[in-house]
């Protein structure tokens, strides 16, 4: 295997084109079984390997520098630079993570995992080469759909006008996003690999590129002449490439959409080697909003280029018909979007994951919340139980969102009181609403749930008693129970427990009768600590005798985290809790 004798890009070089051919298949299977036991990023990263095998064969990493975008369809460049053993030693596949990351190379340059970012993080770096007088390459890679993200624009549109130097973007076209693509931008870029690059419109070339078309990027000789050809140009370039995603492996080829990202699987039939099969909050709520649009023919559901934040497939698509909108990679469009739906007497709701939103707190500030229209929002993936990846964590949006005039933000805790309030959203007219979807496992209400949210900031009662109230929001809600219990059962107390339900502002009137007959308040909070919401009930007792214990997350950037480890060091867990209020000796 030639793959045993690569250590580096060094090593790489002394091989034959054949010999390349063969490196190509062996770093497949190396793809391949690691992501069957493991799972993660299949389709694009086997459409990438003869490309990136020819960007070490021809440019010189880490001094010419590679920004691959979302930088998932990165594992050749980590097998090639030194990172096999990630792939070829299931006892570390651990040690590197499914995104580059300096911390592991030092031909990694950023750790990234949102889209559409490479062309400007590129344009930094070759900005800032410039300046200081060197003379390495860039090359910014980017695909799967990222091209029509509105940074990966301005990025284009800058580089290519302002940097009159050497610049490289390599577009991966594999004609996919995660699913379809989505955007005018596409029909031009189909209608260039239809022509051999010989259209009568070219983006690229509008906006000053010198633009090359290579048919099968595929190949790696292909690809490692037309690398020969603008390694060290003066000029900026794009490299437009045609790629199968899932090449080499034919259940990727057939079902693109499904092979994006896979759970582990079987090899040789491709299935998976088990799928839940039990409710799931994704698929309650994309069955409720399909009964919704059926019912309404002014809802429309809205996701970016994500449809399996809500477990959309091709077929529940189809069923919504023109009610469903797939915006692309552009959630700040979606949101301005869903704001003028609004407007315009539709009744939107626009779902994506708590990491992506965050790219979004200008449109939710300026186009939906001063403006007061009534859209609906779906905060996907907000928990510490989620994606633990820290490109993707989920953890920081209720400091972001719940400081933000108007928005109402809501957090359920059981499956009937989320439908509840998202009809409760989608049929008002009053408010903005963003609603934030539990993370830890389907639970049922025990009784009757509110319909009606339009009295705000009402926070509900779920059990009376004294000295000690559990403040519980959310998907923490379930922890607050087995708190009250243990409390009871280590001091004897009765207390009180309480579902918050707003996120965005403060029960004063409740709060103020817990003083009466208490003398501890505990918040429990799936986000970080620091600006999110226990810290708001902290503020209220601040100059009363009453203590507050805020426990959430802290403030951290952390990544593939063991659950049970974070939970921990948070003491996100009752019998810590206990421990605390002992050491409290106030009972």
């Amino acid at each position: 295997m030639y793959i045993e004798n690569i250590s580096g890009p060094a090593d790489l070089k002394k091989l034959t084109m054949e010999q390349c051919k063969d490196l190509a298949a062996e770093i497949r299977e190396l793809l391949l079984s690691r992501a069957s036991q493991i799972g993660g990023h299949v389709g694009s990263n086997l459409g990438m390997v003869e490309a990136t095998i020819a960007l070490h064969y021809v440019f010189n990493s880490p001094v010419d520098k590679f920004v691959f975008d979302v930088s998932h369809q990165s594992y050749t460049h980590k097998i090639l630079t030194g990172r096999k053993y990630g792939f070829m030693d299931s006892a570390r596949y651990s040690e590197v993570s499914g995104y580059t990351n300096p911390e592991e190379s030092e031909h990694d340059l950023f750790q990234v995992g949102h889209t559409a970012t490479s062309i400007s993080l590129a344009s930094g770096l070759a900005k800032a080469r410039d300046i200081r007088g060197t003379k390495e390459n860039i090359i910014a890679v980017i695909g799967d759909g990222s091209m029509s993200g509105g940074e990966a624009l301005e990025g284009l549109d800058f580089s290519a006008s302002e940097l009159k130097s050497n610049f490289i973007v390599l577009f991966n076209d594999n004609g996919m996003s995660i699913a379809d693509n989505h955007g005018g931008i596409y029909k031009n870029f189909h209608d260039l690999k239809n022509k051999d690059g010989n259209a009568d419109d070219n983006m690229f070339k509008a906006l000053g590129y010198e633009y090359i078309f290579v048919k099968d990027g595929n190949d790696v000789e292909s690809m490692i002449e037309v690398f020969k050809k603008v390694k060290d140009t003066d000029h900026p370039v794009v490299i437009h490439m045609s790629t199968i995603k899932g090449k080499g492996y034919e259940p990727a080829e057939k079902d693109k959409e499904s092979w994006h990202w896979r759970k582990p699987f079987n090899l040789e039939t491709g299935e998976l080697k088990s799928d839940f099969n039990g409710e799931r909050y994704d698929r309650v709520m994309r069955d409720h909003l399909l009964e919704k649009m059926a019912e309404d023919s002014e809802v429309v559901t809205m996701i970016a280029a994500v449809p399996d934040s809500l477990n959309f497939t091709a077929e529940h698509r189809k069923k919504a018909g023109k009610q469903f909108v797939d915006v692309g990679i552009a959630e700040e469009h979606a949101v301005a979007m869903a704001a003028g739906l609004a407007k315009n007497g539709c009744k939107p709701v626009f779902a994506t994951m708590s990491t992506f939103f965050q790219r979004t707190y200008d449109q939710i500030s300026q186009e939906l919340c001063i403006n007061n229209c009534p859209a609906t929002l779906l905060v996907i993936n907000a928990s510490v139980y989620s994606v633990n990846d820290v490109t993707h964590i989920g953890i920081f949006d209720i400091p972001m969102m719940s400081n933000i005039p108007n928005l109402v933000y809501l957090a359920p805790t059981n499956k009937q009181e989320y439908l509840a309030m998202v009809d409760w959203s989608i049929d008002q007219k009053d408010h903005p609403v963003a609603i934030r979807a539990p993370r830890n496992g389907v639970f049922y209400a025990e009784g009757d749930v509110d319909k009606d949210y339009s009295e705000l900031n009402k926070y509900k009662v779920s059990k009376s008693g004294e000295c000690i109230a559990v403040l519980a929001l959310g998907d923490f809600f379930q922890m607050g129970e087995e708190l009250v219990k243990s409390i009871e059962e280590t001091f004897g107390i009765t207390a009180t427990l309480i579902n918050p339900r707003y996120i965005t502002g403060v029960d004063t009137e409740l709060l103020s009768k817990l003083e009466e007959n208490h003398d501890l308040i505990i918040t429990l909070e799936d986000g970080v600590v620091e600006g999110g919401w226990g810290q708001k009930i902290a503020s209220f007792y601040g100059p009363s005798d009453i203590k507050v214990m805020n426990y959430g997350l802290r403030k951290e950037f952390i990544d593939r985290y063991n659950l049970n480890e974070v939970m921990e060091k948070n003491h996100l867990r009752v019998d810590l809790i206990i421990e605390d209020v002992k050491n409290l000796k106030m009972f």
